[in-house]
């Protein structure tokens, strides 16, 4: 099969998809199928990748690390001559919720190829989040897709949801992240039928992962707790740091990530007297995330009703390194016995689950992951079972044509 993926943004760019997208391609081609990429150009200087083809685009962030293309005719055209030169595509693999999911279905369309729509992003939950007027900007987004995709198919009421809902319908096979997600999504209306393939775990790093979190180990006078991800208000980073001082617990905190929130982040910790247990470790490659995972003796997630997966709790699951999350519907996705969970939302609940895990882990009390708990969160698993929804697109839309 040749499989044309689309994303938002460039697989060069930081982010979660983005190294998944990435991920994904390798173990498909080790699987003995072809992957091209269809991103908006990156702006800032990047390695160039022969799976990639972008479609012009603008930065939309100060850093110009972040782009959007703008769909219509001249964007279908320049797509369509460096599709020209690859070999035909058989699938259209969309894990986008904007720009790029609508260039994808016009390409879809034109070219009379099935469509699986993986959804990555809570629209809904994020535009409340990160948009001063989130209803004005819900009807920004149906107009513009209004114009690129006709006719309109979804009957939801007017929202984010019917947005996404609008992509459904063009789709010949949906998959979402988690359980819970895919649970949200049938309940908004979207569905029924939604496979649920979690975003994998690199199956060659693991072992390497673990050699190397062995030998760095050694005697710690305190526990190690990691947080990873955007220091953005999403995040809780701010509840996060907050939960830690109120804990008391005589732990390491390393942070790992970037973002808008990090410069106040940092001041809380030195307005606070943290800097004996806050670390600010930046961003890291893939593998040394993986390494300071399975170096740590617990992750900390944060965010709630936000993440549409736990892939950072389920990189730690699968390299032996239990989780506190905040979130119950990411704790149900985990195998039992992978997460502590607060008794609830509060900030004073998480650093209450910190004094005690803190505690327990240096009586030794606290129990590990049985091996081999996170094995079905590998990406050779994932895999498999994504070229299986690959294959029933195509079964159905041949029988549909």
């Amino acid at each position: 099969m040749h499989i044309l993926m689309l994303s938002d943004q460039h697989a060069a760019s930081a982010g979660g998809v983005q190294v998944s997208i990435r991920l994904q391609t390798r173990f498909l081609e080790r699987a003995g199928h072809t992957v091209t990429v269809c991103a908006p150009r990156m702006h800032p200087s990047h390695p160039v990748d022969p799976h990639d083809v972008d479609t012009a685009s603008l930065p939309i962030t100060l850093d110009r690390e972040y782009s959007a293309s703008l769909p219509g005719r001249r964007t279908d055209a320049a797509l369509d001559r460096a599709m020209a030169a690859r070999p035909p595509v058989d699938v259209v693999h969309v894990q986008a919720d904007f720009w790029q999911a609508v260039i994808g279905y016009r390409f879809a369309e034109r070219h009379g190829i099935p469509v699986v729509h993986t959804f990555h992003n809570h629209v809904e939950f994020g535009i409340e989040q990160v948009v001063p007027a989130p209803r004005l900007a819900v009807r920004a987004m149906l107009w513009a897709q209004g114009l690129v995709l006709r006719p309109r198919l979804s009957a939801l009421r007017p929202s984010a949801w019917s947005y996404l809902d609008e992509f459904a319908r063009r789709a010949s096979e949906l998959v979402a992240p988690s359980r819970h997600f895919a649970e949200l999504l049938r309940t908004r209306g979207i569905g029924p039928d939604i496979e649920v393939i979690a975003t994998g775990v690199d199956d060659d790093l693991i072992d390497e992962v673990r050699a190397a979190a062995a030998s760095s180990s050694g005697e710690r006078r305190r526990p190690v707790f990691l947080w990873m991800g955007r220091m953005s208000a999403e995040k809780r980073l701010m509840e996060f740091l907050e939960a830690v001082r109120l804990s008391g617990a005589d732990a390491e905190f390393r942070l790992y990530g970037a973002g808008l929130l990090l410069g106040k982040a940092e001041a809380f910790v030195a307005r606070h007297g943290l800097g004996d247990r806050v670390v600010f470790a930046g961003r890291v490659p893939y593998r040394d995330s993986l390494v300071a995972l399975a170096s740590a003796d617990a992750l900390v997630q944060t965010s709630i009703g936000f993440e549409t997966q736990g892939m950072t709790v389920f990189e730690a699951t699968v390299v032996g390194t239990r989780s506190i999350v905040s979130d119950p519907a990411i704790a149900g996705d985990l195998p039992e016995g992978a997460a502590w969970q607060p008794a609830d939302g509060s900030v004073r609940a998480l650093a209450d689950t910190i004094a005690e895990v803190a505690g327990a882990l240096q009586s030794g009390t606290a129990d590990s992951l049985s091996p081999g708990a996170g094995d079905s969160l590998l990406q050779s698993t994932q895999t498999a079972r994504m070229i299986a929804v690959y294959e029933r697109a195509i079964r159905a839309h041949s029988r549909a044509a």
